[in-house]
Protein backbone atom coordinates (compact mmCIF):
# COMPACT_ATOMS: atom_id res chain seq x y z
CA UNK A 1 0.00 0.00 0.00
CA UNK A 2 1.35 3.42 -0.96
CA UNK A 3 0.53 6.37 1.35
CA UNK A 4 0.63 9.65 -0.59
CA UNK A 5 -0.35 12.22 2.05
CA UNK A 6 -0.72 12.82 5.79
CA UNK A 7 -4.51 12.86 5.42
CA UNK A 8 -4.48 9.52 3.62
CA UNK A 9 -2.17 8.10 6.27
CA UNK A 10 -4.48 9.18 9.10
CA UNK A 11 -7.55 7.92 7.29
CA UNK A 12 -5.95 4.55 6.62
CA UNK A 13 -4.83 4.19 10.24
CA UNK A 14 -8.32 5.17 11.43
CA UNK A 15 -9.94 2.55 9.22
CA UNK A 16 -7.51 -0.10 10.40
CA UNK A 17 -8.11 0.76 14.04
CA UNK A 18 -11.86 0.76 13.46
CA UNK A 19 -11.71 -2.64 11.78
CA UNK A 20 -9.54 -4.01 14.55
CA UNK A 21 -11.90 -2.61 17.19
CA UNK A 22 -14.92 -4.16 15.50
CA UNK A 23 -13.15 -7.50 15.31
CA UNK A 24 -12.21 -7.41 18.96
CA UNK A 25 -15.75 -6.48 19.94
CA UNK A 26 -17.03 -9.62 18.27
CA UNK A 27 -14.68 -12.15 19.76
CA UNK A 28 -17.07 -14.59 21.39
CA UNK A 29 -15.05 -14.49 24.59
CA UNK A 30 -13.69 -10.97 24.10
CA UNK A 31 -13.13 -8.91 27.23
CA UNK A 32 -13.95 -5.29 27.90
CA UNK A 33 -10.77 -3.41 28.77
CA UNK A 34 -9.43 -3.10 32.30
CA UNK A 35 -10.74 0.44 32.73
CA UNK A 36 -14.29 -0.61 31.99
CA UNK A 37 -14.01 -3.60 34.33
CA UNK A 38 -12.82 -1.50 37.24
CA UNK A 39 -14.90 1.68 36.73
CA UNK A 40 -17.45 2.32 39.50
CA UNK A 41 -20.97 1.31 38.51
CA UNK A 42 -19.78 -0.94 35.67
CA UNK A 43 -19.98 -4.29 37.43
CA UNK A 44 -21.82 -6.95 35.45
CA UNK A 45 -24.27 -6.50 32.56
CA UNK A 46 -27.40 -4.32 32.83
CA UNK A 47 -30.08 -3.36 30.35
CA UNK A 48 -33.07 -1.01 30.58
CA UNK A 49 -36.01 -1.62 28.24
CA UNK A 50 -38.58 1.15 27.75
CA UNK A 51 -42.03 0.15 26.47
CA UNK A 52 -43.77 3.39 25.44
CA UNK A 53 -47.57 3.28 25.19
CA UNK A 54 -48.34 5.94 22.58
CA UNK A 55 -51.63 7.81 22.79
CA UNK A 56 -52.06 8.07 26.55
CA UNK A 57 -52.84 4.81 28.33
CA UNK A 58 -56.00 4.64 30.46
CA UNK A 59 -54.08 3.49 33.52
CA UNK A 60 -57.18 3.81 35.74
CA UNK A 61 -58.50 0.69 34.02
CA UNK A 62 -55.07 -0.93 34.00
CA UNK A 63 -54.75 -0.72 37.80
CA UNK A 64 -58.11 -0.49 39.60
CA UNK A 65 -58.39 0.32 43.34
CA UNK A 66 -60.47 -2.24 45.24
CA UNK A 67 -59.86 -1.60 48.94
CA UNK A 68 -57.81 0.84 51.00
CA UNK A 69 -57.87 4.63 50.82
CA UNK A 70 -59.61 4.34 47.44
CA UNK A 71 -62.19 1.62 46.92
CA UNK A 72 -63.91 -0.09 44.02
CA UNK A 73 -67.05 1.94 44.84
CA UNK A 74 -65.05 5.17 44.38
CA UNK A 75 -63.71 3.85 41.07
CA UNK A 76 -67.09 2.70 39.78
CA UNK A 77 -68.73 6.02 40.65
CA UNK A 78 -66.30 8.15 38.62
CA UNK A 79 -65.85 5.73 35.72
CA UNK A 80 -69.50 5.16 34.90
CA UNK A 81 -69.77 3.21 31.61
CA UNK A 82 -65.99 2.64 31.55
CA UNK A 83 -65.95 0.72 34.85
CA UNK A 84 -64.71 -2.87 34.66
CA UNK A 85 -66.61 -5.52 36.61
CA UNK A 86 -64.91 -6.20 39.93
CA UNK A 87 -65.36 -9.96 39.57
CA UNK A 88 -63.28 -9.94 36.35
CA UNK A 89 -60.24 -8.13 37.76
CA UNK A 90 -56.89 -9.84 38.34
CA UNK A 91 -56.55 -9.23 42.07
CA UNK A 92 -53.27 -8.20 43.71
CA UNK A 93 -52.41 -6.81 47.12
CA UNK A 94 -49.80 -4.27 48.16
CA UNK A 95 -47.46 -5.22 50.96
CA UNK A 96 -47.21 -1.70 52.33
CA UNK A 97 -50.59 -0.78 53.82
CA UNK A 98 -52.34 -3.86 52.46
CA UNK A 99 -54.45 -2.07 49.85
CA UNK A 100 -55.99 -4.34 47.23
CA UNK A 101 -55.97 -3.57 43.51
CA UNK A 102 -57.29 -5.28 40.43
CA UNK A 103 -55.25 -5.45 37.25
CA UNK A 104 -57.12 -5.32 33.96
CA UNK A 105 -58.80 -8.70 33.25
CA UNK A 106 -56.44 -9.29 30.29
CA UNK A 107 -53.31 -8.93 32.43
CA UNK A 108 -53.36 -12.39 33.99
CA UNK A 109 -49.80 -13.08 32.83
CA UNK A 110 -48.59 -9.98 34.68
CA UNK A 111 -50.56 -10.83 37.80
CA UNK A 112 -48.59 -14.09 37.98
CA UNK A 113 -45.32 -12.15 37.80
CA UNK A 114 -46.55 -9.73 40.48
CA UNK A 115 -47.23 -12.69 42.77
CA UNK A 116 -43.71 -13.98 42.05
CA UNK A 117 -42.25 -10.64 43.16
CA UNK A 118 -41.03 -9.76 39.65
CA UNK A 119 -43.49 -6.95 38.84
CA UNK A 120 -44.06 -3.67 40.68
CA UNK A 121 -46.85 -1.14 40.21
CA UNK A 122 -45.85 2.53 40.43
CA UNK A 123 -48.84 4.79 41.08
CA UNK A 124 -49.77 8.21 39.68
CA UNK A 125 -46.55 9.22 37.89
CA UNK A 126 -46.47 12.21 35.56
CA UNK A 127 -44.59 15.18 34.19
CA UNK A 128 -43.81 17.66 36.97
CA UNK A 129 -41.31 20.48 37.29
CA UNK A 130 -41.70 20.25 41.09
CA UNK A 131 -44.18 18.70 43.53
CA UNK A 132 -47.62 20.18 42.94
CA UNK A 133 -50.93 20.45 44.75
CA UNK A 134 -54.24 21.58 43.30
CA UNK A 135 -53.69 24.95 44.94
CA UNK A 136 -50.31 25.20 43.22
CA UNK A 137 -51.88 24.23 39.90
CA UNK A 138 -54.49 26.99 40.03
CA UNK A 139 -52.04 29.69 41.11
CA UNK A 140 -51.11 32.17 38.33
CA UNK A 141 -47.56 31.62 37.11
CA UNK A 142 -47.34 28.08 38.44
CA UNK A 143 -44.33 26.07 37.23
CA UNK A 144 -46.25 23.71 34.96
CA UNK A 145 -44.96 21.32 32.31
CA UNK A 146 -45.20 22.99 28.92
CA UNK A 147 -48.35 22.30 26.89
CA UNK A 148 -50.04 19.83 29.19
CA UNK A 149 -52.44 17.43 27.45
CA UNK A 150 -50.68 17.76 24.08
CA UNK A 151 -49.64 14.37 22.69
CA UNK A 152 -46.45 15.49 20.99
CA UNK A 153 -45.27 17.73 23.82
CA UNK A 154 -45.94 15.22 26.56
CA UNK A 155 -44.37 12.38 24.57
CA UNK A 156 -41.28 14.53 24.18
CA UNK A 157 -41.22 15.38 27.88
CA UNK A 158 -41.54 11.75 28.94
CA UNK A 159 -38.67 10.83 26.64
CA UNK A 160 -36.42 13.77 27.53
CA UNK A 161 -37.40 14.21 31.20
CA UNK A 162 -37.29 17.98 30.73
CA UNK A 163 -40.91 19.12 31.20
CA UNK A 164 -40.28 22.87 31.17
CA UNK A 165 -37.80 23.23 28.29
CA UNK A 166 -37.14 21.67 24.89
CA UNK A 167 -33.94 19.68 24.51
CA UNK A 168 -32.55 17.60 21.62
CA UNK A 169 -31.40 14.79 23.94
CA UNK A 170 -33.39 12.08 25.69
CA UNK A 171 -32.79 10.81 29.20
CA UNK A 172 -31.95 7.34 27.89
CA UNK A 173 -29.23 8.83 25.71
CA UNK A 174 -27.89 11.08 28.48
CA UNK A 175 -27.81 8.10 30.81
CA UNK A 176 -25.87 6.13 28.19
CA UNK A 177 -23.41 9.03 27.86
CA UNK A 178 -22.55 8.65 31.53
CA UNK A 179 -22.12 4.89 31.20
CA UNK A 180 -19.71 5.12 28.24
CA UNK A 181 -16.75 3.98 30.33
CA UNK A 182 -18.55 0.70 31.00
CA UNK A 183 -18.68 -0.17 27.31
CA UNK A 184 -15.24 0.84 26.03
CA UNK A 185 -13.83 -0.30 23.65
CA UNK A 186 -16.89 -2.03 22.18
CA UNK A 187 -18.34 -0.39 19.04
CA UNK A 188 -21.80 -1.96 19.15
CA UNK A 189 -24.65 0.60 19.51
CA UNK A 190 -25.48 1.17 23.18
CA UNK A 191 -29.00 2.55 22.62
CA UNK A 192 -31.16 0.65 20.18
CA UNK A 193 -34.77 1.30 19.15
CA UNK A 194 -36.95 -1.36 17.55
CA UNK A 195 -39.78 1.19 17.22
CA UNK A 196 -38.37 3.93 15.03
CA UNK A 197 -36.40 7.08 15.69
CA UNK A 198 -37.29 8.79 18.98
CA UNK A 199 -35.69 11.38 21.25
CA UNK A 200 -35.43 8.98 24.20
CA UNK A 201 -32.18 7.38 23.02
CA UNK A 202 -30.36 10.45 21.68
CA UNK A 203 -27.47 11.57 23.88
CA UNK A 204 -24.95 14.36 23.82
CA UNK A 205 -22.47 11.80 22.50
CA UNK A 206 -24.55 8.64 22.25
CA UNK A 207 -26.00 7.82 18.83
CA UNK A 208 -29.37 6.07 18.60
CA UNK A 209 -29.47 3.02 16.31
CA UNK A 210 -32.74 1.68 14.93
CA UNK A 211 -33.78 -1.62 13.43
CA UNK A 212 -36.98 -3.26 12.28
CA UNK A 213 -37.91 -6.57 13.96
CA UNK A 214 -37.45 -9.66 11.79
CA UNK A 215 -35.62 -7.68 9.11
CA UNK A 216 -31.96 -7.55 8.16
CA UNK A 217 -30.42 -4.12 8.44
CA UNK A 218 -28.48 -2.24 5.82
CA UNK A 219 -28.78 -1.25 2.17
CA UNK A 220 -31.07 -3.04 -0.22
CA UNK A 221 -30.09 -4.02 -3.77
CA UNK A 222 -26.41 -4.69 -3.08
CA UNK A 223 -26.71 -8.48 -3.10
CA UNK A 224 -24.66 -10.66 -0.79
CA UNK A 225 -22.49 -8.43 1.42
CA UNK A 226 -19.73 -7.50 1.54
CA UNK A 227 -18.86 -7.11 -2.12
CA UNK A 228 -16.89 -4.72 -4.32
CA UNK A 229 -19.86 -2.47 -5.05
CA UNK A 230 -20.70 -2.11 -1.36
CA UNK A 231 -17.06 -1.49 -0.43
CA UNK A 232 -16.80 1.19 -3.11
CA UNK A 233 -19.88 2.92 -1.72
CA UNK A 234 -18.39 2.88 1.78
CA UNK A 235 -15.22 4.47 0.40
CA UNK A 236 -17.25 7.21 -1.30
CA UNK A 237 -18.82 8.07 2.06
CA UNK A 238 -15.34 8.53 3.50
CA UNK A 239 -14.16 10.78 0.67
CA UNK A 240 -13.49 14.36 1.79
CA UNK A 241 -15.20 16.58 -0.78
CA UNK A 242 -14.83 19.77 1.28
CA UNK A 243 -18.60 20.37 1.58
CA UNK A 244 -19.60 20.46 5.25
CA UNK A 245 -23.27 19.56 4.76
CA UNK A 246 -22.50 16.63 2.47
CA UNK A 247 -19.75 15.44 4.80
CA UNK A 248 -22.15 15.52 7.73
CA UNK A 249 -24.74 13.50 5.81
CA UNK A 250 -22.06 11.02 4.73
CA UNK A 251 -20.95 10.53 8.34
CA UNK A 252 -24.52 9.74 9.36
CA UNK A 253 -24.90 7.26 6.49
CA UNK A 254 -21.54 5.61 7.27
CA UNK A 255 -22.44 5.31 10.95
CA UNK A 256 -25.74 3.68 10.01
CA UNK A 257 -24.01 1.14 7.78
CA UNK A 258 -21.51 0.33 10.52
CA UNK A 259 -24.33 -0.19 12.99
CA UNK A 260 -26.11 -2.45 10.50
CA UNK A 261 -23.02 -4.59 10.01
CA UNK A 262 -22.51 -4.99 13.75
CA UNK A 263 -26.17 -5.77 14.51
CA UNK A 264 -26.55 -8.25 11.65
CA UNK A 265 -23.39 -10.04 12.72
CA UNK A 266 -24.49 -10.17 16.36
CA UNK A 267 -27.87 -11.66 15.39
CA UNK A 268 -26.22 -14.24 13.13
CA UNK A 269 -23.69 -15.40 15.69
CA UNK A 270 -25.97 -16.25 18.62
CA UNK A 271 -28.33 -19.19 19.16
CA UNK A 272 -31.99 -18.43 18.89
CA UNK A 273 -33.90 -18.31 22.17
CA UNK A 274 -36.66 -20.92 22.55
CA UNK A 275 -39.13 -18.87 24.62
CA UNK A 276 -42.28 -18.37 22.52
CA UNK A 277 -43.32 -14.77 21.84
CA UNK A 278 -46.75 -13.62 20.68
CA UNK A 279 -46.90 -12.75 16.99
CA UNK A 280 -47.87 -9.15 17.70
CA UNK A 281 -46.08 -5.87 17.09
CA UNK A 282 -44.86 -5.55 20.67
CA UNK A 283 -44.18 -9.27 20.95
CA UNK A 284 -41.84 -9.20 17.97
CA UNK A 285 -40.13 -6.02 19.13
CA UNK A 286 -39.36 -7.59 22.50
CA UNK A 287 -38.25 -10.82 20.83
CA UNK A 288 -35.70 -8.80 18.85
CA UNK A 289 -34.50 -7.12 22.05
CA UNK A 290 -34.14 -10.53 23.68
CA UNK A 291 -32.01 -11.74 20.76
CA UNK A 292 -29.71 -8.72 21.10
CA UNK A 293 -29.40 -9.37 24.84
CA UNK A 294 -28.63 -13.01 24.08
CA UNK A 295 -25.64 -11.76 22.07
CA UNK A 296 -24.23 -9.72 24.97
CA UNK A 297 -21.03 -11.74 25.16
CA UNK A 298 -20.56 -11.09 21.44
CA UNK A 299 -21.34 -7.37 21.55
CA UNK A 300 -19.00 -6.93 24.57
CA UNK A 301 -21.35 -4.31 26.08
CA UNK A 302 -21.96 -4.02 29.81
CA UNK A 303 -24.73 -1.44 29.56
CA UNK A 304 -27.54 -1.32 26.99
CA UNK A 305 -30.74 0.69 26.56
CA UNK A 306 -33.69 -0.34 24.37
CA UNK A 307 -36.83 1.43 23.18
CA UNK A 308 -40.02 -0.39 22.18
CA UNK A 309 -43.54 0.92 21.68
CA UNK A 310 -47.20 0.05 21.33
CA UNK A 311 -49.65 2.54 19.84
CA UNK A 312 -53.42 2.96 19.78
CA UNK A 313 -54.02 4.25 23.32
CA UNK A 314 -55.76 7.50 22.31
CA UNK A 315 -59.16 6.02 23.15
CA UNK A 316 -61.62 8.89 22.70
CA UNK A 317 -64.41 6.51 21.73
CA UNK A 318 -65.52 2.92 22.33
CA UNK A 319 -62.65 2.48 24.71
CA UNK A 320 -63.42 -0.81 26.45
CA UNK A 321 -62.90 -3.12 23.47
CA UNK A 322 -59.86 -1.26 22.12
CA UNK A 323 -58.18 -1.08 25.50
CA UNK A 324 -58.88 -4.75 26.19
CA UNK A 325 -57.00 -5.81 23.04
CA UNK A 326 -54.09 -3.49 23.91
CA UNK A 327 -53.87 -4.81 27.47
CA UNK A 328 -53.76 -8.39 26.20
CA UNK A 329 -50.94 -7.53 23.80
CA UNK A 330 -49.03 -5.65 26.50
CA UNK A 331 -49.36 -8.29 29.19
CA UNK A 332 -48.52 -11.29 27.03
CA UNK A 333 -45.53 -9.59 25.39
CA UNK A 334 -44.05 -8.38 28.71
CA UNK A 335 -44.48 -11.80 30.29
CA UNK A 336 -42.84 -13.55 27.33
CA UNK A 337 -39.93 -11.13 27.45
CA UNK A 338 -39.38 -11.71 31.16
CA UNK A 339 -39.46 -15.48 30.59
CA UNK A 340 -36.86 -15.05 27.82
CA UNK A 341 -34.54 -13.18 30.20
CA UNK A 342 -34.88 -16.10 32.62
CA UNK A 343 -33.92 -18.50 29.82
CA UNK A 344 -30.91 -16.31 29.04
CA UNK A 345 -29.79 -16.16 32.67
CA UNK A 346 -30.26 -12.38 32.57
CA UNK A 347 -33.47 -11.81 34.56
CA UNK A 348 -31.61 -9.99 37.36
CA UNK A 349 -29.76 -7.86 34.81
CA UNK A 350 -32.68 -6.62 32.69
CA UNK A 351 -35.37 -4.17 33.86
CA UNK A 352 -38.39 -3.32 31.71
CA UNK A 353 -40.68 -0.36 32.39
CA UNK A 354 -43.72 1.26 30.82
CA UNK A 355 -44.11 4.90 29.83
CA UNK A 356 -46.93 6.91 28.23
CA UNK A 357 -47.43 10.61 27.65
CA UNK A 358 -50.31 10.87 30.13
CA UNK A 359 -53.22 9.01 31.66
CA UNK A 360 -56.83 9.66 30.74
CA UNK A 361 -59.83 11.31 32.34
CA UNK A 362 -61.56 9.22 34.99
CA UNK A 363 -64.90 10.45 33.68
CA UNK A 364 -66.13 8.96 30.42
CA UNK A 365 -67.01 11.20 27.48
CA UNK A 366 -70.18 10.98 25.39
CA UNK A 367 -68.58 8.46 23.00
CA UNK A 368 -67.85 5.89 25.73
CA UNK A 369 -64.22 6.86 25.59
CA UNK A 370 -61.95 9.02 27.74
CA UNK A 371 -59.95 12.16 27.09
CA UNK A 372 -56.44 13.40 27.81
CA UNK A 373 -55.45 13.25 31.47
CA UNK A 374 -52.20 13.66 33.42
CA UNK A 375 -50.88 11.28 36.08
CA UNK A 376 -50.95 7.54 35.38
CA UNK A 377 -49.80 4.20 36.78
CA UNK A 378 -46.93 2.13 35.38
CA UNK A 379 -45.33 -1.31 35.52
CA UNK A 380 -41.69 -2.12 36.24
CA UNK A 381 -40.60 -5.70 35.61
CA UNK A 382 -37.44 -7.72 36.21
CA UNK A 383 -35.44 -9.81 38.62
CA UNK A 384 -33.92 -6.74 40.31
CA UNK A 385 -37.32 -5.11 40.89
CA UNK A 386 -38.72 -5.09 44.41
CA UNK A 387 -41.89 -6.58 43.02
CA UNK A 388 -45.12 -7.80 44.52
CA UNK A 389 -45.88 -4.30 45.77
CA UNK A 390 -47.41 -0.97 44.76
CA UNK A 391 -45.34 2.20 45.17
CA UNK A 392 -46.71 5.67 45.67
CA UNK A 393 -50.30 6.70 46.25
CA UNK A 394 -53.49 6.26 44.25
CA UNK A 395 -55.17 9.64 43.62
CA UNK A 396 -58.44 10.54 45.32
CA UNK A 397 -61.12 9.40 42.88
CA UNK A 398 -63.52 12.32 43.10
CA UNK A 399 -64.53 14.52 40.18
CA UNK A 400 -63.47 18.05 41.06
CA UNK A 401 -61.81 16.65 44.18
CA UNK A 402 -58.56 17.66 45.91
CA UNK A 403 -56.30 16.09 43.25
CA UNK A 404 -58.38 16.73 40.13
CA UNK A 405 -56.89 19.44 37.93
CA UNK A 406 -60.40 20.21 36.62
CA UNK A 407 -63.74 18.45 37.17
CA UNK A 408 -63.31 15.35 34.98
CA UNK A 409 -60.75 13.31 36.86
CA UNK A 410 -57.50 14.72 35.47
CA UNK A 411 -55.28 13.68 38.33
CA UNK A 412 -52.26 15.73 39.36
CA UNK A 413 -49.27 13.36 39.64
CA UNK A 414 -48.08 12.55 43.15
CA UNK A 415 -44.77 11.16 41.81
CA UNK A 416 -42.62 13.12 39.38
CA UNK A 417 -41.32 11.67 36.14
CA UNK A 418 -37.76 12.53 37.20
CA UNK A 419 -38.17 10.42 40.36
CA UNK A 420 -39.45 7.46 38.36
CA UNK A 421 -36.68 7.70 35.78
CA UNK A 422 -33.91 8.41 38.32
CA UNK A 423 -34.84 5.24 40.23
CA UNK A 424 -34.18 3.27 37.05
CA UNK A 425 -31.03 5.21 36.17
CA UNK A 426 -29.52 4.70 39.65
CA UNK A 427 -29.99 0.93 39.29
CA UNK A 428 -28.43 1.15 35.82
CA UNK A 429 -25.29 2.56 37.43
CA UNK A 430 -25.53 6.33 37.02
CA UNK A 431 -23.70 7.85 39.99
CA UNK A 432 -25.72 9.94 42.47
CA UNK A 433 -23.71 13.04 41.56
CA UNK A 434 -24.56 12.54 37.88
CA UNK A 435 -28.32 12.02 38.31
CA UNK A 436 -28.99 15.77 38.44
CA UNK A 437 -27.22 16.20 35.09
CA UNK A 438 -29.45 13.57 33.51
CA UNK A 439 -32.61 14.83 35.26
CA UNK A 440 -32.39 18.64 35.63
CA UNK A 441 -35.45 18.99 37.92
CA UNK A 442 -34.64 16.11 40.26
CA UNK A 443 -33.40 18.47 42.97
CA UNK A 444 -36.90 19.96 43.27
CA UNK A 445 -38.16 16.75 44.87
CA UNK A 446 -37.56 15.69 48.49
CA UNK A 447 -36.67 12.15 47.43
CA UNK A 448 -34.67 11.39 44.26
CA UNK A 449 -36.13 7.89 43.96
CA UNK A 450 -39.28 5.87 44.51
CA UNK A 451 -37.74 2.74 46.04
CA UNK A 452 -38.95 0.05 43.65
CA UNK A 453 -35.46 -1.19 42.62
CA UNK A 454 -33.27 -3.43 44.78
Amino acid sequence: MTIRSRREFLGTVGRLIGAAGAGLAFERLGLVNALAQSAPGCEGYKALVCVFLFGGNDATNMVVPVSGAQTYADYSRVRGPLALAQAQLQMIQAREGGAAYGLHPRLGALRALYEQGRLAVVLNVGTLVAPMTKEDYTRPGAALPANLFSHSDQQSQWQTSTPSIMTPTGWGGRMADRSAQCNAPATFPVVLSVAGNHAFGVGEKTRLATLTPNSAMGLQGFGQLPNARYNAYRQLLEFDNGMALVQSANRVAAAGLSDAELINRALREQTRITTPFPNTSLGQQLRTVARIIEARSTTALRRQVFFCSLGGFDTHQNQLGTHEALMLQLGDALAAFYNATVELGAAEQVTTFTASEFGRTAQANSNNGSDHGWGAHHFVLGGAVKGGDAYGRYPVLALGGPEDANVRGVYIPSAGLDQYNATLAAWFGVASAELARVFPNLGNFASPGLGFMA
